[in-house]
This record gives C-alpha cells, sequence and structure tokens, in this order.
C-alpha cells in the first residue's frame, strides 16, 4: 500500500499581507522565498513551505507556466504549528515577549514535549512545539 510521505506546504490567509509579511519575517525569522501582491512563500528549515494568502485575492484560477492554480480562500482562526526543540523553547519565549507577543497558554503534553501558543495579526493560533507532543512528533 502507497502511503503520504508529508506535508509540503500549509497555507493561511490575511487581511493585510505586508502586515503578516513583517511578522513571521521579524518574529519567527521565517525567510521569504517567493513573494507578490497575493502570498508570500517561507522556508520553514529546508524542510517545508508556509504559504500565507492575502485573503480573496485567489478566488480565481491562477495561471502559470506549468498549469493553472485552482481557486481557493480562507477566512476566520486557524491553527498551526511549528516544531523547534526543547533546549530552544526558552528562547523562544523570551523572543515573543521581547516582541510583544503575548503567550496565551503553554502546554506541557504527556510525552514530555511542551507547547507555547499565540496570536498572529489575524487572530491565527500559532503553536511552537518541541518533540513529545505526539507519538511521531
Amino acid at each position: 500500500m502507497k502511503k503520504l510521505k508529508k506535508v509540503i506546504e500549509t497555507a493561511i490567509y490575511c487581511k493585510n499581507l505586508e502586515t503578516a509579511v513583517a511578522f513571521y519575517t521579524k518574529i519567527l525569522q521565517l525567510e521569504p522565498m517567493l513573494q507578490d501582491d497575493r502570498f508570500c512563500a517561507f522556508d520553514v528549515n529546508s524542510e517545508s513551505v508556509f504559504l500565507l494568502f492575502l485573503q480573496g485575492a485567489s478566488l480565481m484560477p491562477q495561471n502559470i507556466a506549468g498549469g493553472i492554480i485552482p481557486p481557493h480562500d480562507g477566512s476566520g482562526s486557524t491553527h498551526m504549528a511549528f516544531a523547534i526543540s526543547f533546549d530552544e523553547l526558552s528562547y523562544w519565549e523570551q523572543r515573543l515577549v521581547h516582541h510583544g507577543v503575548d503567550i496565551i497558554s503553554k502546554v506541557h503534553w504527556p510525552l514530555g514535549g511542551v507547547s507555547i501558543y499565540f496570536h498572529d495579526p489575524d487572530e491565527h493560533l500559532i503553536e511552537l512545539a518541541t518533540p513529545g507532543i505526539w507519538k511521531i512528533y
């Protein structure tokens, strides 16, 4: 039986692309790979792609050189998690506080992992998680 290998990209939608890109670049230190007035693609540790799309900007098919990207969009608060090592947890907590980002929750998981939760400028719930939150992570 064939199996999916991993999640390659994750997308969330924002009301102000410039504000959202600044947050993820400045606070979470993600590197933009490709950006236009509709979206920004970030490199997450050369492992995956995090996509920010401007709400409403992808409601029509996008013609690109290799084919057509079907329409998509989203609204409302969503959730996603980024992986961090356990020894970086304190660094990230201090960095968030330094930049005025409120940590709204900290969870110690039964398998030994720790998660910290905060909101981005669009109220998406972002999690930084150490190994030990799932049996596979």
